[in-house]
């Protein structure tokens, strides 16, 4: 029988090149961190440094990060066409290329075993192995694309088969998905008197990815967060509803507030039933991908009820950022996840 455990996830996204000490957030205690999106503003190499640095500081067991449309040096692809729009002459974009060096250091599978892991639309399967952590396990899929008509990294058109060809990448056991982009019409609205456009900060509406609705209806994993649009921070839990067409749809939405950008309580979401109902998702509970096709997909989908989407942007405010600056606070997520040694308890 599988046993379950509480795991503690600390959530952020859109700290565009700012250290929590430099922006006023304390990082709360866990067992995960995960980043979403947007470490730097322009993607400079001394901005994403300085994000590393503090992300690699941070007592956490497993660091889960990846990229936004900011960190244009990160795409490598993107930057060779357009480094010098953000980086000037050919020194600049020269020393901004190597950034990419900075990651793939987490990437080498020979060197010693780094506590960050950067997913560049690609899939991990971890394991908390520390003596005094929870010993649980899930599968996390990351990616740092966003739909976007501007001049930035990292992105896609609005032509439906661009988003259904790179979302139908993810795997379908996946437990935890991290995009920087969110899902269409979940923790995407951005305030404002302006007729929508594919660019936040231009107007007002929702500019989430449907596509990836879709696919998220499909997969429904127990956890979701993004970031991208800044507005859009908070949470909203989804029950799944199975459509004719074959897609899975949002039934119902719960939201519900977290403290105010001036309190000083901790922003946390309890999906283990102690202080809040909990998650009726029961994630993919095994080291083995399965299908949501054929035999076992009513099986399956049955453990899959609801997905909690988390947008934890800790930047308040896109640019140009009317009333200044403002910053949140981490969005902490409680979430009872499967042990992967019972012998351990």
């Amino acid at each position: 029988m599988v046993q379950y455990r509480r795991t503690r996830i600390v959530c952020v996204s859109d700290t565009h090149g700012y250290s929590p000490a430099e922006s006023g957030f304390s990082l709360p205690s866990g067992d995960v961190l995960i980043h979403a999106g947007d470490l730097s503003n322009r993607g400079t190499k001394s901005e994403l440094e300085r994000t590393f640095k503090w992300i690699e500081e941070a007592d956490y067991e497993v660091k889960i990060v990846v990229a936004g449309n900011h960190d244009v040096s990160l795409d490598p692809e993107f930057y060779a066409k357009h480094g010098s729009h953000f980086h000037g002459d050919s020194t600049g974009r020269e020393k901004n290329a190597t950034s990419i060096d900075i990651v793939n250091k987490f990437k080498d599978k020979s060197a010693t075993p780094k506590s960050i892991i950067f997913l560049n639309h690609e899939y991990a399967a971890i394991k908390l192995t520390r003596p005094d952590g929870p010993h649980t396990m899930f599968k996390v899929f990351g990616s740092p694309f966003s739909r976007f008509s501007g001049l930035w990294a990292f992105g896609y058109s609005s032509l439906p088969e661009d988003g259904d060809r790179l979302w139908s990448q993810i795997p379908l056991d996946t437990d935890i998905l991290v995009t920087h982009t969110p899902p269409l019409g979940l923790c995407d609205r951005q305030p404002g008197e302006n007729t929508p456009t594919d660019t936040p900060g231009s107007g007002s509406g929702v500019y989430g990815c449907k596509q990836l609705l879709h696919v998220m209806g499909n997969i429904r994993p127990m956890l979701a967060v993004c970031g991208h649009i800044h507005e859009g921070r908070g949470y909203q839990r989804v029950m799944w509803h199975e459509a004719e067409n074959g897609f899975a749809s949002p039934m119902t939405t719960t939201v519900a507030p977290l403290p105010s950008i001036s309190s000083k309580k901790q922003n946390l979401i309890d999906l283990t039933g102690k202080k809040q109902r909990a998650l009726e998702n029961r994630g993919s509970h095994t080291t083995q991908p399965y299908s949501l096709e054929g035999g076992d997909a009513h099986a399956n989908r049955r453990l899959r009820k609801e997905t909690c989407i988390v947008n934890a942007a800790i930047m308040a405010r896109s640019w140009p950022y009317i009333g200044g600056k403002a910053f949140n606070r981490p969005i902490v997520v409680d979430i009872n996840l499967p042990v992967w040694n019972d012998a351990s308890v």
